[in-house]
């Protein structure tokens, strides 16, 4: 009975070890998490690296893919940005804004952006591309898409038969351009027709002086339609054929590189994520002006 006593005191005692080692553990984790939090710009190493920017679902906001690139551009262990881009489109201006940030890293910061399209890169995705030094895409991704566009829709008929009347009240001839509870009068849609053309003449241009001597124009160019890298790369509007990975070996090439990190912080791969859910979400709830 003695020595049974005497095992049965020891147990405990060899489990303790195991209990520091995962409290241990368990702290170094969090502790990793919280800087990474608070301090996303936090680098300790001195290696030359590329820095990897995933621009993914819907743009409808600019702020975190712009800090990034701003972030970026001024680490001088990043010798180069690769822009994984797997978007339809979405916001004309966070669109814009995220294509002039990038032409900021590029003139300003004097680093290589190199755009790598995934599955889909169309519209406001291509608008950020035609940013980059350099386009590359895999022969059967969706690109192109080069046109605006703002729906809505006329439920008039619909109030009606349920005995619902939209009533209006309002400050200026065109306050309610647009409105679902009437029929849009001709000179409306004229006038909105003229804003979908300024600004596809603003993503005409911007197309034009990205891609400069590259590109091959031809009547369907610019009029909406969607391409395959295979079609991207005969037009211009894109240089050539492969994977991210791929991508990244050729810069380490072209910059000397000697290892290639993904850079990029756990908060702002949280922000996005949650970002992107709440976007998509509320995606064609209402009629918008966006590039697709």
């Amino acid at each position: 009975m003695a020595d049974e006593s005497i095992i049965q005191a020891e147990r405990p005692a060899k489990r303790r070890p195991l209990r520091t080692i995962f409290w241990v553990l368990a702290a170094g984790f969090g502790l990793m998490f919280l800087l990474n939090v608070l301090f996303p710009d936090l680098d300790l190493s001195t290696e030359d690296r590329i820095a990897l920017i995933r621009v993914e679902g819907v743009i409808m906001d600019s702020q975190t893919t712009v800090g990034e690139l701003k972030r970026f551009s001024e680490n001088p262990s990043v010798k180069a940005i690769v822009l994984r881009i797997d978007s339809p489109g979405g916001g004309v201006v966070p669109s814009q804004e995220i294509h002039d940030a990038v032409k900021r890293v590029r003139t300003k910061n004097n680093k290589t952006v190199i755009a790598s399209m995934g599955s889909v890169a169309a519209s406001g995705g291509y608008y950020i591309a035609a940013a980059t030094d350099r386009i590359v895409a895999n022969p059967g991704t969706l690109t192109g898409s080069i046109g605006v566009i703002m729906e809505t829709a006329n439920v008039e008929g619909l109030l009606q038969k349920i005995g619902i009347e939209g009533v209006v009240i309002k400050s200026g001839k065109f306050k309610d351009v647009g409105s679902p509870l009437r029929k849009m009068s001709e000179e409306e849609r004229g006038l909105l027709q003229a804003v979908m053309d300024d600004v596809h003449k603003q993503f005409i241009e911007v197309v034009r002086k990205g891609r400069g001597k590259r590109l091959k124009e031809t009547p369907e160019l610019f009029s909406g339609l969607m391409w395959t890298g295979d079609q991207a790369v005969q037009l211009g509007l894109a240089d050539g054929f492969g994977s991210v990975e791929y991508v990244a070996r050729e810069v380490i090439k072209a910059e000397d590189i000697k290892d290639f990190t993904v850079k990029q912080s756990l908060a702002d791969r949280l922000a996005r994520q949650f970002g992107a859910d709440v976007a998509e979400s509320m995606a064609g709830a209402f009629a918008r002006l966006r590039l697709r």
